[in-house]
């Protein structure tokens, strides 16, 4: 099983062969891939899965991409998911359509698949910064997820792996609630069965290591809904 933080990228192409074709390569690069075949498999599939990224083709059977992306983006939970739209039309009046219907960006066929590895990473650099290798800071505290290590107030803290998921997950929205279920699909992923317990046993971890040298405990319990960041 991929380790659990890794992004989940949906590739929705009706095309069998780019479809897989896409997939090999966003698995090579160490994402967890989702496949879809039409707009209504994406649909569904969106609503169980919580993607960090889609790709998407226009022309789909059914549902078309560019409805997919309209209902995607109407959607508060899922509207801040970027979204890649793939197509064969390349005149200026479609990719304008393309991006006002939402599409954050948008590929013209044939593509060069080292350039999309390029966006696919940009985006997610946006949304899973620390998921790519990135740097994150939240008060004093600074995640470096390249190096694996956390830093508060200068000092280094020491973190198990998933007090250091745990506190990436946080640390890229701070001030979001996230459940219980949340956070166990997050960072212990849906492949396995973990007693929600077990998110409060790490989460006093966390707010152990995050206090050790002082200052304040930066994770808030919300009553009946979860914990956040702030």
């Amino acid at each position: 099983m991929a380790a659990p933080e890794l992004p989940v990228v949906l590739v929705v192409e009706d095309e069998p062969a780019q479809r897989e074709v896409l997939a090999y390569n966003l698995e090579a690069e160490g994402f967890r891939v989702a496949r879809a075949e039409n707009g209504e498999e994406a649909l569904l599939l969106i609503e169980e899965e919580t993607p960090d990224l889609i790709v998407l083709d226009w022309m789909l059977p059914s549902v078309s991409g560019i409805e997919v992306c309209r209902q995607v983006k109407s959607k508060s939970d899922t509207r801040g998911i970027p979204i890649i739209m793939l197509s064969a039309r390349s005149e200026e009046v479609d990719r304008v359509r393309g991006l006002e219907t939402g599409a954050d960006d948008y590929v013209v066929k044939p593509y060069s698949i080292v350039e999309l590895m390029a966006r696919i990473r940009a985006q997610l650099r946006r949304v899973r910064p620390a998921a790519v290798g990135g740097t994150l800071e939240f008060g004093d505290i600074r995640l470096d997820a390249e190096s694996h290590r956390v830093y508060r107030a200068g000092e280094v803290l020491k973190l198990g792996p998933t007090e250091f998921r745990l506190l990436a997950t946080f640390m890229e929205k701070p001030g979001r609630v996230w459940s219980r279920e949340q956070l166990l699909d997050r960072v212990w992923g849906r492949d396995i069965y973990v007693d929600t317990r077990t998110v409060d046993v790490h989460i006093g971890r966390l707010r152990k290591a995050l206090c050790r040298h002082g200052g304040e405990d930066p994770v808030r319990t919300v009553r009946g809904a979860g914990y956040a960041l702030g």
